[in-house]
């Protein structure tokens, strides 16, 4: 195995469980189609009241028929595997800075310890302002804005129509959970306006040692709303609240799993569970995934 660069190592108590457990097949997935083509009221109602027990119990659900065209998909997923299959000098020609964070990296940490991946940002719209600080009596902006690799030349065309596509997703995901609140279905939606939203290509290579490592360490997302899509290699795992196991989330064919984060949560304590998850890191295959924040 050779020796094992200790920034990837996890604490004992997170390092992952190689032998065969459990899978998470009591995790909610819910169909959107009589919601998106043409909406049905009744069947509407019960998907958001699944939907709301799904939110609560456990912060985290998966939809099918969502209404993202298979096309842009494969788009993504074809030009995301050009682009991680580059040479390293490609590849840092866009590597994030200070300066910009958006574009390439390869040493991301969680909790302080380095995952197993690397990873391209880009903004959704491009370009986006946000505070130049975190100090409350700063007004001074700045501006964030893509930058993107020369190959492949379709690169940034597949990056920006599949992003739009799951934009889309997002904000009728926004109006589903709004109404399961109790609230009106455009209730959550100014919480987001002029929001800085990104959508990131993750890349886990084979790991030559997953039972030391993570993909990604366990964490919550801060944001509102994450839009995950992960391959059938799978490798999503999910913190079960009654005995805190860390158990999979088995890839359901063409599903986007939809993780609440801290805002929503923050709205109204009637979602009162944050999910807490992780990405394992595997032995000998490759893995990719999106998220949209």
């Amino acid at each position: 195995m050779g020796e094992v660069d200790p920034a990837f190592v996890q604490a004992i108590e997170h390092r992952p469980r190689l032998e065969p457990i459990e899978v998470a097949d009591d995790i909610p997935v819910i169909d959107l189609s009589t919601v998106l083509n043409p909406p049905d009221h009744n069947t509407t109602q019960q998907i958001i009241t699944r939907i709301g027990a799904a939110c609560e119990t456990w912060g985290f659900f998966q939809v099918v028929n969502h209404g993202v065209p298979a096309d842009p998909r494969r788009k993504v997923a074809a030009v995301a595997k050009q682009f991680f299959d580059g040479s390293s000098e490609e590849k840092r020609k866009v590597k994030r800075d200070e300066v910009n964070p958006m574009g390439y990296y390869e040493s991301e940490h969680t909790k302080n310890v380095r995952d197993w991946k690397e990873v391209f940002d880009f903004l959704v719209h491009d370009p986006s302002q946000i505070p130049a600080s975190h100090e409350p009596d700063d007004k001074e902006l700045k501006i964030l804005t893509n930058q993107w690799p020369h190959f492949p030349t379709d690169f940034r065309e597949a990056c920006e129509d599949y992003a739009r596509e799951v934009e889309k997703l997002a904000y009728k995901l926004l109006e589903l959970i709004s109404m399961s609140l109790g609230l009106s279905a455009n209730r959550l939606n100014g919480y987001f306006k002029d929001q800085t939203t990104f959508l990131r290509l993750n890349h886990y290579p084979p790991c030559p040692f997953p039972h030391l490592a993570l993909g990604v360490g366990h964490h919550k997302d801060a944001g509102g709303l994450t839009v995950l899509a992960q391959d059938d290699v799978g490798g999503l795992e999910v913190r079960r609240k009654s005995d805190r196991e860390w158990i999979p989330v088995k890839p359901t064919t063409d599903a986007y799993i939809i993780n609440v984060g801290d805002i929503i949560q923050g709205i109204r304590k009637i979602i009162n569970r944050v999910c807490l998850y992780r990405f394992g890191a595997m032995r000998s295959m490759r893995v990719w995934s999106t998220g949209w924040w």
